[in-house]
């Protein structure tokens, strides 16, 4: 994948690039470096950026509606059928690095890069094969603590799959993901928002839509990359940790 992401970069041509970013940073890295250099865009395939759950979450984040964040906990699981499982296992990484590697995109969008990673992997499924599938990594800010949850046996996994933000003004939590749903907990009103828990409506949302619509108006020049190549570089490095996955020396 990155083989031929680099090779479109180096004729010219601007990218979308399924996730995640392989499993060498180091050539993650020469990717990007090549693409700001020529100024085209690089598009991750993270499918909750434009959420609009997510969306809300970030611009309710720079409003300063819900305070400083100290504590984000998010869960993405499904179960993977046999033959999928026999695929996945041969990445290291696991089902953090397959499937969760959506939910670090977001949480490194709202808190930045963390200071330390630790991962928790585990094989527990009474399947012969060795893909880690029981996984948790938590990641380690000065003032909040994260948490990802990943599992390839949950039963109706996407109905729970969820992300929680609790800041010093309020808590945003969505669930589930895929079909957006908002809880809102507010310390006072904010705009339209009473102070205290709400539910909040969302638009039925259809996923890629409006990537590639974001990505057009890029091509175009209408408008900047919301999603920097430093902050997707810092996404392909955390993913690896959460994964148990080693780093190059290099980087």
């Amino acid at each position: 994948m990155l083989t031929t992401a680099e090779t479109c970069v180096d004729a010219g041509m601007h990218v979308h690039i399924d996730k995640p970013a392989g499993s060498s940073l180091s050539h993650f890295k020469r990717v990007l470096d090549k693409a700001a250099a020529k100024h085209l865009a690089v598009q991750m395939g993270y499918m909750y950026r434009y959420n609009p759950g997510v969306v809300l979450l970030r611009e309710m984040l720079q409003k300063g509606w819900l305070g400083e964040p100290f504590e984000v906990h998010a869960v993405m699981s499904k179960v993977v059928p046999p033959a999928n499982r026999k695929q996945l296992a041969e990445f290291p990484g696991g089902m953090m690095f397959e499937l969760s590697c959506h939910l670090i995109d977001s949480i490194v969008k709202i808190l930045g890069k963390p200071d330390e990673v630790t991962p928790f992997n585990q094989h527990a499924a009474d399947v012969d094969d060795t893909l880690r599938d029981n996984m948790l990594a938590v990641f380690t800010y000065p003032k909040a603590i994260a948490s990802v949850k990943t599992a390839a046996m949950e039963v109706e996994g996407f109905r729970r799959r969820h992300l929680v933000l609790c800041g010093t003004e309020g808590t945003f939590h969505i669930q589930p993901l895929d079909r957006p749903a908002v809880q809102l907990s507010l310390s006072k009103a904010r705009g339209k928002y009473a102070k205290g828990f709400q539910e909040v409506e969302l638009p039925n949302y259809v996923r890629y839509i409006d990537d590639v619509a974001d990505l057009a108006k890029i091509i175009r020049m209408e408008k900047d990359n919301d999603f920097s190549y430093e902050h997707d570089l810092a996404v392909q490095e955390t993913v690896l940790r959460a994964s148990g996955v080693g780093l190059e020396p290099d980087v």
